[in-house]
């Protein structure tokens, strides 16, 4: 029998390889930006077209190349970084596995030209599939210019697999970013489709963030600093109440090199202790710098995954640092030996609530909601039994809808039927008949309570709501098409390029649920309309929240995208808890609910119903 074993074509070798370095578009940028940095640029250009799958260019100023070097860049494991064993352990530049050119050439066509302050002219190559079409010398500027491409124009199997331009577009802009946040002091661009997405001069730290995300972000950035004979921690933190539901924007560095670790991550989390809300997560960008003995950052091609050789210390330290910059900015909670909380509390027992209530909005002469004798007997101390629970007054649905001119619109209108019959039907007659006898009622601004045949009907309002506008989502990206309130005047939104890309990616969806905008200029959005059933919201908290969830979602769930956009639009835009609810309002949530296809739960598996039992309801009382 023959042997079977043999040695593996180079090219071959070389797709295969590349399939670790350059998984889509963004690995190819990664690397790219990272060698100008190490080239020591001062200024970086990045330009694509079609979300890199067409064109990727990195132009930089750096020390660039001779000819012979230009030619072994392109070799595999050739590399300037490294020349002994113990070069290793002691890593400071981005790249060092003399990979990245070698796999993006095997996969793409790249053409690359370079030249060095001292010499006269620079080289040109050519090179497509490991293959080199063309080298000879050129007039160039001082520096390196990289293009890719046709990625992927040899393995069209793994072309297929990309994801459309809006997708792989945020995916470079993520690594744009973290680059860009780790090198503060050199200028960078990023050009799409020959439109600027980023224009960042060199600076500090804190313009560097400003520049990438948005102006909202000078108010919550809380400076960090703290130094050990080990270890040095420096960067910001974002003030607690500016924390988000997604964990897009946290960035941990170590010696200049962005890292992913869940474990530095809890330590920073930890110490937000007691200051964050459920489920939401703080920004951050940190800098860790220390001995690079210590760490081991070869464990991944990605070189985003890291080792540390005492991660307990690392640990302690940063979660030390973040309690101390939020204890020096009077953001943690701290203790006043001064203040008198027993006396506090007597002297806000004494308060009148007379005059409390004045300083709120006044109670309406006539409330429809509380007629009976009873209660405009003793309204006063009806009042008294909820004053320590609840000062603010309460209106009815009719009161509201007198006061529209003051700004608020009946809710009644977020969950209203769509259409309602000309003459009313036996049935509906009957149904109001039966609502004006046993009518619901709500309990703690949280509960709608109605009494049934078999005991006790509690429904929770936030989740009943949330399960009528999903399924009513829904039904509009089924059928493609939904009722817009036209703006007299449109709004303008302003979003950072990644969630600029993310809407451009369900603009379609987004249009069946009834918004109307259009592009107007960079990263900017006019809103022209809204879906009917949001009409009186703001349409800007309505949007950003939109996105906000849909992250969410997305990176928590694995569902196609327009459930996600449908369950997060029913959870942004849903009645909340806390919410007085007229007799009217209360009935029309009982019917659009018992009205939908899955009543019982919301999206995410919550119940929205419970029927206390008559049998246990009598267990309580031991009958």
């Amino acid at each position: 029998m023959s042997d079977i074993i043999r040695l593996l074509p180079e090219s071959l070798a070389n797709q295969i390889a590349a399939g670790e370095v350059v998984q889509r578009p963004a690995s190819a940028v990664k690397e790219l930006l990272e060698n100008s940095v190490d080239a020591g640029a001062s200024s970086i250009q990045l330009i694509v077209k079609e979300a890199g799958k067409q064109l990727i260019r990195v132009i930089d100023n750096g020390a660039g190349m001779s000819e012979t070097d230009a030619r072994m860049s392109f070799e595999r494991h050739a590399t300037s970084k490294l020349r002994t064993p113990e070069d290793l352990f002691r890593i400071q530049t981005k790249g060092f596995r003399g990979e990245a050119l070698a796999s993006i050439a095997a996969v793409a066509q790249v053409e690359l030209k370079t030249k060095r302050k001292e010499s006269e002219l620079g080289s040109f190559i050519c090179i497509e599939g490991s293959e080199i079409k063309k080298q000879e010398p050129c007039v160039t500027p001082q520096g390196s210019t990289v293009s890719v491409k046709n990625l992927f124009f040899n393995v069209p199997a793994r072309r297929n697999f990309l994801k459309s331009n809006p997708v792989e577009m945020r995916h470079i802009i993520d690594e744009f970013q973290r680059v860009a946040l780790a090198h503060p002091g050199i200028a960078f661009s990023l050009h799409q489709n020959d439109l600027p997405v980023y224009q960042l001069e060199e600076g500090k730290l804190s313009g560097r963030i400003i520049g990438l995300f948005n102006k909202n972000y000078r108010e919550q950035l809380v400076p960090v600093d703290e130094s050990t004979d080990q270890i040095k921690i420096h960067g910001y933190i974002g003030k607690p109440e500016f924390s988000k539901k997604t964990r897009g924007e946290q960035f941990f560095f170590i010696n200049n090199r962005y890292i992913k670790n869940n474990y530095l991550n809890h330590a920073l989390t930890s110490a937000f202790e007691g200051l964050l809300s459920a489920d939401t997560h703080p920004f951050y960008v940190l800098f860790i710098d220390m001995d690079p003995s210590k760490i081991d950052i070869n464990v991944h091609p990605t070189k985003t995954e890291v080792k540390f050789e005492d991660e307990r210390m690392i640990y302690g330290v940063v979660k030390s640092a973040i309690r101390q910059a939020l204890g020096a900015h009077n953001i943690a909670p701290s203790l006043d030996f001064n203040y008198d909380v027993n006396f506090e509390a007597i002297t806000r027992s004494k308060l009148n609530f007379d005059e409390i209530s004045q300083a709120k909005r006044p109670m309406p002469a006539s409330s429809s909601s509380f007629s009976s004798p009873l209660s405009k007997n003793n309204a006063k101390n009806w009042e008294r039994l909820y004053e320590d629970a609840n000062l603010e007054a309460q209106y009815s649905f009719e009161d509201v809808k007198k006061e529209g001119a003051a700004g608020a619109e009946p809710i009644v209108k977020t969950f209203a039927s769509d259409a309602t019959p000309e003459e009313p039907t036996q049935e509906i007659q009957a149904a109001t008949l039966e609502a004006e006898i046993n009518p619901p009622f709500q309990l703690h601004k949280k509960y709608i309570c109605k009494q049934v045949k078999s005991g006790l009907l509690i429904i929770n309002q936030e989740h009943a709501h949330e399960r009528i506008l999903f399924e009513r989502f829904t039904h509009h990206l089924e059928k493609g098409q939904a009722a817009s309130q036209q703006f007299l005047f449109p709004q303008q939104l302003n979003l950072n390029p990644s969630d600029y890309q993310l809407v451009m990616e369900m603009e379609e969806e987004m249009k069946a649920l009834g918004f109307v905008f259009s592009i107007f200029g960079q990263n900017t959005l006019v809103i022209n309309g809204m879906p009917a059933e949001l009409s009186g919201s703001n349409e800007k908290e309505v949007l950003e929240g939109l996105i906000e969830q849909f992250k969410v979602y997305k990176s928590e769930l694995s569902i196609n995208r327009k459930e996600n956009l449908a369950r997060s639009m029913a959870k942004r835009t849903g009645l909340k808890n806390g919410k007085m609810l007229s007799n009217e309002e209360m009935v029309s949530l009982i019917d659009q609910l018992f009205a939908c296809t899955q009543p019982n739960y919301t999206p995410g598996g919550q119940a929205t119903m419970y029927i206390l039992g008559l049998d246990r309801l009598a267990s309580f009382f031991n009958e």
